[in-house]
This record gives C-alpha cells, sequence and structure tokens, in this order.
C-alpha cells in the first residue's frame, strides 16, 4: 500500500506568470494562494491551488530558459505531461467548454481505460489533460 498521499504540486515554468495565473483561474477556477517577487536566488513565482490539496508552483522565466518543444511529446523534458482530476463526465464536459471559451487548442472527449479524458494545451502551449473516472 502506497504511504503517500499523492501528488502536492507540480512545478512548471512561464513567460508571462499573471497571464498564466489569470488563465487557469479562468479556465479551472485555480486561486493564486502565494506570491514571491523574483531575486537574484529565485524567479519570481506563484502558487495556484487548483483544488484537490493540489497546486501549480509556477516560475516566471525568460523564453530561451524553457528547454525542449512544449508542443511534441519526448521533446517537453522528463516529465511529458499531467493531468487535472475532475469528479464526473458532466464535469469534464463542462471544463471542455471553459477551454474552448478561453481559446484553448482542444481534442475530443476519449475513453481511456477507467476514466474518460480531454487533452489541451494551456495558454503558454504545454499539451496537458482532463480525467474523470468513467461510471
Amino acid at each position: 500500500m502506497p504511504i503517500s498521499n499523492g501528488f502536492n504540486h507540480v512545478a512548471t515554468l512561464t513567460t508571462d506568470l499573471d497571464r498564466h495565473a489569470e488563465w487557469w483561474g479562468r479556465v479551472f477556477g485555480a486561486v493564486v494562494t502565494f506570491k514571491m517577487d523574483k531575486s537574484d536566488e529565485h524567479p519570481r513565482m506563484f502558487i495556484l491551488d487548483i483544488g484537490g490539496g493540489a497546486a501549480l508552483n509556477v516560475f516566471e522565466v525568460s523564453e530561451d530558459e524553457i528547454i525542449g518543444e512544449r508542443r511534441r511529446q519526448g521533446g517537453r523534458g522528463a516529465i511529458d505531461h499531467f493531468a487535472i482530476a475532475v469528479d464526473s463526465l458532466e464535469t469534464l464536459e463542462a471544463v471542455k467548454q471553459r477551454l474552448t471559451d478561453a481559446g484553448a487548442d482542444i481534442g475530443e472527449i476519449q475513453r481511456l481505460g477507467p476514466e474518460w479524458s480531454l487533452f489541451f494545451r494551456d495558454v503558454d502551449g504545454m499539451e496537458l489533460e482532463v480525467c474523470a473516472a468513467a461510471e
């Protein structure tokens, strides 16, 4: 039996922290719970509460500090993507509409084993996923 309680946060990078936080707030209702100004030792950072005890720790960096090709699997580094969990297919369909309204590049809801899945690209072009357990 696992001894962890699941993921605490995923750290990611953006070139525009305010735009990133606004987009996640509009699509997922994410709330900024912590802000850190840039210093000589640390980039500007926000912590976004995305619900369920999970967070995104988002660091603002220059474009040349983001390594890899965010639009190509295998080019995105060791962590290819992460998935946001929602409670039902109905909520997943609502998220799909919110993504559409936000102008996101989205796929179709599909069944992947025991869950429903929707792949999308966030405001920075990173491929991510939203999942709901199939009933």
